[in-house]
């Protein structure tokens, strides 16, 4: 199907299916026929913008099937769309921007005032074109007529934000050929999250599209000519009627997600029955809450994915047999995050790179056609990540004598809360920002609702008086909202290691002790 670039998707499918629906979003219906038209009509229309091969675009605005329309149109001429963290705060959005050196940028409404503000640091771009109904009319103006410009496999397509351990976020570049590997072996015995996908799906799409699990299941169920249905926000209530509307067969959530859509299930409900297969990452999902989702849903399958925004996704996947296992009894099983994908290799190493025996603990890594090409102009942690062929997770974990991996803990401080990375260093340069604040510490804590909350140890200047709710009020003016610590401690000093460096461990410790992991 795919012979170039991913926008081939749309292609196909408007010849196979040209009336079968493709996008749903609100009141809107897109055939593939229909969008495989308005995919040329964008890329027609970034070419009148002087929009050439390999140029970056930016598109910072919430869920919708625009996405998909911007998405695919740069893809058929080359270009590269780099969406952005919807929640994204005014100088997270420049940084980003200005990294990518982007001409155009499409942006929702409700974030043009944040650029207008930014022009003078934003002087470069050229074209800003609202999403919604400017959008329409901009892409109506353009010619249908397919494009003679055309990209190839190993050119990237999309490139993802992820923020560092210092306050620059990496560009991570993902080439046609690592988005589609996930979805391309049909033919293979080996389980996936993606393969079992059909036209006859409906696949709902509620994770941001500035993440790579939501840009990916999008894709994926594109790729299947299946129907998407896109929805902005997460209300449980609103999701529960839609799925007994729609006939939702397909959904991918972080396990907070789920919880939330077991809990707003009527009592004695069978509206959720249209739903086969539910799959859920970012985060293991607690034993107790992932048996009461797959009580409340019995005719569902459900897959459990790891991976990293540098593997486009999942490089292990917990298969609806192993969730069988796990219904049947075997709890160890919920500790897991799987067995390797179809053609990706995943193996356990030593501080040297030795693969280490069976059941030791050491740092996960992999390789596959699905990792990424390398940082955007960050050729030094390129280098520090991929490694010999293999992508470093700095996940730590062991795989056991089924090849089942088992994460243990974070090598890196990367607190995932609520399906949101969040980078200490990042959080802790904001606190310094702060007068009263002479120290800081961020780590992640176990949170029944998010996986893992953020919580600050901070040491305050001598004689300085304030309060966590004055410090948190200062925060969300400078970094995104699930970024902003659920509660400080105020310390009399930090643990520190002989050489001065921070024991973020030795702060975390205390409130994971009880818990069978140490990763949220």
């Amino acid at each position: 199907m795919i012979t170039q670039d991913i926008s081939d998707v749309v292609r196909h499918h408007a010849h196979e299916r040209p009336a079968q629906i493709a996008l749903v979003f609100e009141d809107r219906r897109t055939t593939y026929k229909e969008l495989n038209q308005r995919v040329n009509q964008v890329a027609n229309g970034l070419l009148a913008l002087g929009v050439k091969s390999s140029e970056r675009l930016v598109l910072l605005d919430t869920n919708s099937d625009q996405f998909y329309e911007v998405w695919l149109g740069a893809a058929r001429i080359g270009a590269v769309v780099v969406p952005m963290n919807s929640r994204s705060t005014q100088s997270e959005a420049v940084t980003v921007i200005s990294d990518c050196s982007a001409r155009v940028v499409f942006a929702g409404v409700a974030y043009l005032p944040m650029l207008e503000q930014a022009k003078e640091e934003l002087s470069f771009v050229e074209k800003v074109i609202p999403t919604g109904d400017e959008f329409t009319r901009w892409r109506n103006s353009q010619s249908a007529t397919e494009p003679s410009t055309t990209s190839k496999k190993n050119e990237v397509c999309i490139q993802l934000y992820t923020s560092g351990t210092t306050t620059k976020p990496k560009g991570v570049q993902l080439t046609n050929a690592n988005v589609t590997s996930a979805f391309a072996p049909l033919d293979v015995g080996v389980p996936s999250p993606w393969t079992s996908m059909n036209p006859a799906d409906v696949v709902l799409c509620i994770l941001p599209h500035g993440h790579v699990a939501g840009a990916g299941a999008g894709l994926a169920g594109l790729y299947a000519g299946s129907t998407l249905v896109v929805f902005k926000d997460f209300n449980p209530v609103t999701l529960v009627q839609a799925i007994k509307s729609v006939g939702i067969t397909v959904l991918m959530m972080v396990p907070m997600m789920i919880r939330a859509l077991v809990a707003a299930l009527p009592k004695g409900s069978r509206d959720c029955q249209s739903l086969r297969l539910v799959i859920y990452g970012a985060a293991p999902m607690a034993t107790e809450s992932l048996l009461q989702a797959m009580a409340a849903f019995p005719q569902a399958e459900f897959g459990q994915v790891y991976g990293l925004t540098e593997t486009n996704g999942p490089i292990t996947y917990l298969s609806p047999s192993d969730h069988r296992e796990i219904a049947a009894g075997n709890i160890h099983l919920t500790l897991s995050c799987g067995r390797p994908l179809p053609d990706t290799e995943v193996k356990v190493v030593d501080n040297d790179g030795v693969e280490l025996p069976r059941s030791e603990v050491g740092e996960v890594v992999g390789r596959g056609p699905q990792v990424m090409k390398g940082y955007w102009n960050r050729n030094e942690d390129s280098a520090a990540i991929l490694r010999n062929g293999w992508l470093y997770s700095g996940d730590l974990g062991y795989m056991d004598e089924k090849g089942y991996v088992f994460l243990h803990d974070r090598k890196k401080d990367m607190i995932v809360s609520g399906g949101e990375n969040v980078y200490p260093a990042e959080v802790e340069n904001a606190l310094f920002n702060y007068p009263a604040v002479a120290e800081a510490a961020v780590f992640g804590v176990p949170d029944l609702k998010w996986g893992e909350a953020v919580k600050a140890a901070v040491v305050l200047k001598s004689g300085a008086i304030t309060s966590e709710a004055e410090i948190l009020t200062f925060l969300k003016e400078l970094i995104a909202g699930y970024k902003v610590p659920k509660s400080i401690d105020f310390v009399e000093a930090l643990p520190r290691n002989a050489t001065g460096k921070v024991l973020r461990r030795h702060l975390r410790e205390p409130y994971w002790a009880n818990q069978s992991r140490q990763v949220g």
